[in-house]
């Protein structure tokens, strides 16, 4: 997945004196899209070496470190560099496999971060501006003293059994057009197991039972968490998809199923494991 990274290591412990070096990788977004070198070959990191000239390193902000390098986040004010970049969609990072994995998964990151410190420069309580805690990853608003933490959607992917069939969906309103699994996020007063039932139920008329846990994802693009989740057909496995979600959802046998293009999802890892017998029983 997105996050098996091995032998390297993500370390998100916050510590804000951190300084860049010039080769230290710096992020900039715009929206849903990074700023990245352009090359023959795919796409690059950017290095505070390429902006030390706009921006002094104070006005950084730490994200986290993969081993020892540690990535920044540059300010909105940034000007692109004269050449030889581009702003590039973070979905297109996965889909034309421009980046190598630890820095894709390090991308996908930095613009859950990104956002969350974007869309809460303001208190939501006061309206005033908020300041970084010197302490933790928060911000704080020095009028009310309000604390407000990155926030992390929890969602669940749904592998619905039939024997030895699964329930292979595509999305209706997705960009790329992979086999995937019911999935849906957890509304409040749920517990995951329930998600399970209700997203089942709304996107396929399906019950369920026999719920049991596989294995969990952060999913940065989102901003989830992933629940992984196998259940069973509790009585008639006619299917009777909700169009306004999905585009189709079919039973589909073992040796059938195709998976995605690679390995980063938590939805790719569970048909694999189904389609090789392995799903927890």
């Amino acid at each position: 997945m997105i996050q098996d990274i091995k032998p390297r290591r993500l370390i998100n412990h916050y510590d804000p004196e951190k300084k860049p070096s010039p080769s230290s990788p710096v992020l900039l977004f715009d929206g849903r899209s990074v700023l990245l070198k352009d090359r023959a070959e795919g796409a690059g990191l950017l290095r505070y070496s390429d902006f030390m000239d706009q921006v002094s390193a104070q006005d950084l902000t730490y994200l986290f470190s993969i081993d020892e390098e540690d990535y920044f986040l540059l300010p909105d004010s940034c000007q692109t560099p004269a050449s030889g970049c581009s702003f590039y969609k973070v979905r297109d990072i996965r889909s034309k496999h421009l980046l190598e994995k630890p820095e894709a998964f390090a991308v996908n990151t930095g613009r859950q971060l990104a956002a969350w410190y974007r869309d809460n420069r303001f208190c939501g309580t006061c309206g005033s501006e908020t300041v970084h805690s010197r302490t933790e990853r928060a911000l704080v608003c020095p009028s009310c003293g309000r604390t407000i933490y990155p926030r992390i959607q929890p969602a669940v992917i749904v592998g619905v059994t039939h024997g030895d069939q699964i329930l292979i969906t595509r999305y209706s309103d997705r960009p790329l057009a992979y086999d995937a699994l019911v999935a849906g996020f957890t509304e409040i007063g749920e517990t995951f197991e329930q998600t399970v039932e209700r997203e089942v139920m709304e996107e396929t008329g399906l019950k369920v039972k026999n719920i049991r846990y596989y294995k969990s994802q952060p999913w940065a693009i989102s901003d989830d968490i992933l629940a992984g989740y196998y259940c069973d057909v509790d009585g008639d496995p006619t299917v009777h998809i909700d169009e306004s979600e999905l585009k189709r959802a079919l039973w589909t046998r073992r040796e059938d199923i195709t998976g995605q293009p690679d390995d980063y999802s938590l939805t790719n890892e569970m048909m694999m494991v189904f389609k090789a017998g392995k799903e927890p029983r």
